[in-house]
């Protein structure tokens, strides 16, 4: 699918300011969307909305279709009818810059229990119910079994332990309300003409609804154990490579049954996004397979993936799909021959462009690309920029001296933030969609950071304060967005 010449800001739903400790689909995210809008932007990119996983990362989910009930807005539970204002009155005092997902937690779930005990079912909720029965009933059934055996694997799990059907309500309500919340907030970004591009992980988590309701799907032994997990090769991020620990595919299995369930999650993906973001594509090519009794990822070996049957099997569904295959990492012609038999727009990452790869040099990005400053996965521009001088200030780091080399002559500038130059070289670039994190057009530092490959503990937690979206910031990438032609045509 062909791309319009756009650009956008890439924020995950989490790091939204708020009063209740982590971004939500209430007030804020309208505002945001609002802030978007009146500076041009088109595109509003976030990361998967699911129930977070181990150590919060979104992308090992519980679930490849529930919402995170997290993301809840109190307010809108009080305007449901659930709540009312006094009950929020005592909300803790919670980090404005940072998610501390413990308290969070805690104190969500108290005020989602109270919600719980004032709702009543009704005929929205019942075709909420009826419409994704297929998802929502092994799902429910999931986290009220999780619960009853304290959150033990599902191959643990004590048969004898049966859980109420009370607790697996609670689930159905907490879902029923997420995409209720969904769709307010999304009406509200059509409205204003901001279109979300959305994430489709690769991977589910062992401990998830997923693998306990289609166990055959996945590379499991007789006991139910992970034979191999997924992960990446050493690489960029990460001297061992990445061992993220989700069972790997049955893609033998997943095929005899017509890619059904891979079906479901791109058909549920669309009813939710307007654009998609498809992680990890190389692993539909070939994907790197690691003994599940490995601790680092350096033994895994390459297995071929579906290749061209699954995305056959997608586009008899869809058709010409908006989808964005990310294609980082080890990508081999045969990668990105998957890619171009289906059109797939592809990825380029600014920061990457200064070594070896030439794919992420700006004046290298086709009108069929999504060009980042840096993905949630990078460092902040800024972050980035310094310790990229500081590696070259070694005096045996010639590759880093070259890539600043590189960089200042592309940007014109040797000072110590480049944000501003290297967003208006990505605007200014032949690339259909140009995107930003937040953390590049605040020109924030390494602090900011979302994410460090590799590293368990310590991701996904950064926040904005709203004292930090100053109009003056979002006026001048208005002011660029309109002089590198991606503003809508008349607006």
């Amino acid at each position: 699918m062909k791309f319009e010449r756009a650009s956008g800001v890439l924020l995950h739903l989490t790091s939204l300011p708020g009063r209740f400790g982590i971004g939500d689909l209430g007030e804020e995210a309208l505002n945001f969307a609002d802030l978007l809008a009146d500076a041009k932007q088109r595109v509003w990119c976030i990361l998967p909305f699911g129930p977070p996983g181990p150590f919060n990362s979104p992308y090992q989910s519980c679930s490849a279709f529930a919402g995170s009930a997290l993301l809840l807005s109190p307010d809108e539970l009080v305007a449901a009818g659930y709540l009312s204002k006094k009950e929020l009155s005592g909300a803790p005092k919670f980090p404005k810059d940072r998610v501390d997902y413990v308290r969070v937690t805690r104190y969500k779930n108290a005020l989602l229990r109270r919600a719980f005990q004032a709702f009543s079912e009704n005929a929205e909720f019942h075709a909420f119910a009826e419409k994704n029965f297929w998802w929502l009933e092994p799902y429910i059934d999931f986290m009220a079994l999780l619960k009853a055996n304290a959150g033990k694997p599902w191959n643990k799990f004590d048969p004898r332990r049966k859980p109420s059907a009370k607790a697996a309500q609670f689930h159905a309500f907490l879902q029923f309300e997420f995409f209720r919340q969904w769709k307010k907030f999304r009406a509200h970004c059509q409205s204003r003409r901001v279109r979300i591009l959305g994430d489709l992980p690769f991977y589910v988590e062992y401990n998830s609804a997923d693998v306990w309701n289609h166990p055959a799907l996945f590379d499991l032994d007789a006991k139910n154990e992970m034979r191999t997990v997924g992960g990446v090769p050493p690489d960029y991020f990460s001297r061992d490579g990445q061992r993220w620990g989700s069972p790997t595919y049955r893609w033998d299995r997943i095929a005899e049954q017509g890619y059904r369930w891979w079906i479901d999650r791109f058909c549920f993906a669309f009813e939710h996004l307007d654009l998609l973001r498809v992680d990890h594509f190389r692993g539909f090519e070939a994907y790197w397979a690691v003994p599940a009794k490995d601790k680092t990822a350096r033994n895994g070996r390459w297995i071929p993936g579906p290749g061209a049957a699954l995305f056959r099997a997608v586009q008899k569904e869809f058709g010409d799909a908006a989808i964005v295959a990310e294609n980082l990492g080890v990508i081999s012609p045969d990668v990105e021959a998957l890619r171009g038999e289906f059109g797939f727009a592809g990825l380029a990452v600014l920061q990457f462009g200064f070594g070896a790869d030439t794919a992420h040099y700006p004046e290298n990005y086709t009108s069929h690309t999504v060009a980042f400053t840096g993905t949630h996965d990078n460092n902040t521009i800024n972050g980035w920029w310094g310790d990229l001088r500081a590696h070259a200030a070694n005096a045996r780091d010639a590759g880093a001296k070259e890539s600043v080399f590189r960089a200042q002559k592309l940007f014109g500038t040797q000072g110590a933030k480049i944000h501003w130059p290297a967003v208006e070289t990505v605007l200014n670039s032949s690339a259909a969609l140009a995107i930003f994190p937040l953390q590049d057009i605040l020109g924030l530092g390494g602090a900011a950071r979302m994410n460090l490959p590799g590293r368990q503990r310590g991701n996904w937690t950064w926040r904005v304060a709203a004292r930090q979206l100053k109009a003056s910031e979002f006026r001048r990438l208005c002011d660029l967005t309109k002089s590198s032609g991606r503003a809508e045509a008349g607006k």
